[in-house]
């Protein structure tokens, strides 16, 4: 494995590379923002805007954003936690949280957020984080990892990733399911609203019109066995590869034309009306003293 530290300015990246795949996360959020493979002499990239530091003038700005110690949005931007309140904006602090030079494994990093560094704002216990980047049989896999710190009380996260995949076109990209019964959840303006239905697929193109992919496709797979997706971009010759067998929830979106969000999430967004962070649907339980952790593998590849 090769290690090198990229800075250009206050942007400052990691770089991984090894055999045909490479790799760069921000210290700003610990955000991937570019997974690459080689294709013949040069390096293909996998992500929206890969590898770019610069915003946008506009659209999404965003790579692969990291979502923690909550997903999605809370209502008016706050909640209440065993009695507490909690105030957040979308995805949480860990997508603005400066993260410092990460522990260096055989095959990949890990960036870490100490218990007593945690807003207590955006999170009241103590609860600490690390999520790990790996390179592991030709995949970037993706490990998050919270241990709870506290003797007596249980702790609750929700957590995932936001990764935006480049495609030629929305219209072209295909996005293939494995079969299973799949349970969409309707959130008007990004919030539960108690409405669910169950979709029994047989395997194949994805059951969702993409014309309602700017609002946003929340979806449970409990009942899917085999929680292995593909999404493919004809125009680009290129393919992702997903492998959620550790996940319960996805999260489908795109605002634009050049690429599709396939996001792995551990929860679901806040509800209107809210209900206690505690309470959340999907909320993720950690005992006292107790780790709990969970991943998934991104694996970048080329349409023959």
């Amino acid at each position: 494995m090769n290690f090198r530290t990229i800075s250009d300015g206050a942007f400052v990246t990691d770089e991984v590379e090894s055999g045909e795949i490479r790799f760069r996360v921000a210290r700003v959020g610990a955000e991937l923002i570019s997974i690459a493979r080689r294709r013949g002499d040069r390096w293909q990239g996998f992500l929206h805007r890969d590898g770019e530091s610069s915003p946008p003038a506009s659209g999404w700005a965003n790579h692969a954003t990291v979502m923690g110690y909550f997903l999605h949005r809370l209502w008016k931007e706050q909640s209440t936690y065993r009695g507490e309140v909690i105030r957040g904006g979308n995805h949480g602090f860990i997508r603005h949280f400066s993260f410092s030079e990460p522990r260096l494994l055989a095959d990949g990093v890990v960036y870490a957020v100490f218990a007593d560094d945690v807003p207590r704002a955006a999170y009241p216990l103590r609860v600490g984080f690390e999520i790990a980047y790996r390179i592991v049989n030709d995949a970037v896999r993706v490990e998050f990892s919270f241990t709870n710190f506290e003797p007596t009380l249980d702790a609750h996260v929700s957590f995932g990733l936001h990764p935006g995949f480049s495609v030629a076109s929305v219209a072209e990209a295909r996005v293939t399911f494995p079969a299973g019964r799949y349970e969409r959840f309707f959130a008007p303006g990004n919030f539960l609203n108690g409405q669910t239905e169950f979709i029994d697929h047989p395997g194949g193109e994805m059951p969702f019109p993409k014309a309602g992919l700017p609002d946003s496709y929340l979806i449970g797979l409990e009942g899917v066995p085999n929680r292995h997706f593909v999404l493919e971009s004809p125009g680009l010759g290129t393919s992702v590869g997903l492998d959620f067998s550790e996940v319960p929830f996805l999260t489908l979106w795109s605002d634009g034309v050049d690429f599709l969000c396939v996001e792995p999430c551990w929860g679901l967004p806040d509800s209107n009306p809210p209900v206690a962070f505690e309470q959340k649907l999907g909320i993720q339980v950690i005992p006292p003293g107790g780790t709990l952790q969970r991943g998934f593998s991104i694996l970048p590849a080329f349409i023959p």
